[in-house]
């Protein structure tokens, strides 16, 4: 059997594992490889650290074949540097895909279904049986990624805000402020609109941790992040019916921080498709990008 090399290039962090069949020879994790969010050479230099950590906990000095999935694949370069970093490292046959395709053959192994991107950012992809797609959101940080991590962030410091201006009650702005150490409010919305800007996508957890401690103000926000999900989630389910015949339930998945730790965002997520489509089979177990990677190397390596 062969020794094939998949890695999940995800916004914050990258996964890597090194398979021989179904025995795991090594798993490694490094920082972004994604260029816009860390720089070509941050980005450069975290890939090669991953490939010589799972380089070394695997014994090995070649791969047959690698499968990297990583956000952004299509920008113009992205695939050539990786590509020629893998190259140094003895991979014999490789690709670079969207992080959004190694999810979705994680889930559904090439076959048709829905698969709900929630992390660092939001895409939501759908597949049909011939193969074709359809898509809804994904469109930065800056633009849209409604219900993810950073969207979560980001909209929790700006409705805690409000809050304040209005009097409510509201526990958001005093935990932003212990996480980023500022001592007051003019520093906290300084610091917000500082360039380079904070990670805003870090403060997903304290805001997640209000909601369950009985913040309403954090409740609302993570409630919203279902709702938006849903929609696109009910979105593509409505386009690959328009516009693929699709008749039957497709099953459903999901991966990334969002719906896989905050129990709040999906239990709701899973009320409204239900309500929606009572026969959408939603599977509550998150998919593991990378084993999506294993899964496309294994079928390069032939």
């Amino acid at each position: 059997m062969s020794i094939v090399l998949g890695i999940d290039g995800g916004g914050t962090r990258t996964r890597a594992s090194i398979v021989e069949g179904q025995r795991v020879l090594a798993h490694a994790e490094s920082g972004s490889i994604k260029r816009l969010r860390v720089g070509a050479e941050a980005a450069e230099e975290n890939l090669r650290t991953l490939l010589k950590d799972v380089y070394s906990k695997a014994g090995v000095t070649a791969v047959p074949a690698a499968s990297c999935g990583v956000a952004s694949a299509t920008l113009p370069g992205v695939a050539e540097w990786i590509t020629a970093v893998f190259q140094e490292f003895n991979v014999e046959r490789s690709e670079v895909v969207g992080d959004e395709v190694i999810a979705l053959d994680a889930a559904f192994r090439g076959g048709p279904g829905i698969l709900q991107i929630a992390g660092t950012g939001s895409n939501t992809i759908g597949r049909a049986a011939d193969g074709s797609r359809e898509t809804a959101g994904g469109w930065s940080s800056r633009l849209g990624d409604e219900g993810s991590g950073y969207w979560i962030g980001l909209h929790g410091i700006r409705q805690a805000l409000h809050a304040y201006d209005r009097g409510e009650p509201c526990t958001i702005l005093d935990r932003v402020a212990s996480e980023w150490g500022t001592s007051t409010l003019e520093e906290l919305v300084n610091f917000g609109n500082a360039v380079p800007g904070p990670d805003f996508s870090a403060l997903a957890p304290l805001i997640s941790t209000a909601a369950e401690e009985g913040d309403e103000v954090a409740t609302r926000i993570l409630l919203q992040a279902a709702s938006d999900l849903a929609d696109f989630i009910l979105l593509v389910r409505r386009k690959l019916r328009q516009n693929h015949g699709l008749i039957e339930e497709v099953p459903t998945a999901f991966t990334g921080s969002v719906l896989g730790k905050m129990g709040i965002v999906r239990g709701r997520l899973t009320e409204l498709l239900k309500q929606a489509a009572p026969n959408m089979q939603f599977s509550q177990q998150e998919v593991i990008a990378v084993e999506g990677a294993l899964w496309r190397a294994r079928n390069l390596a032939g």
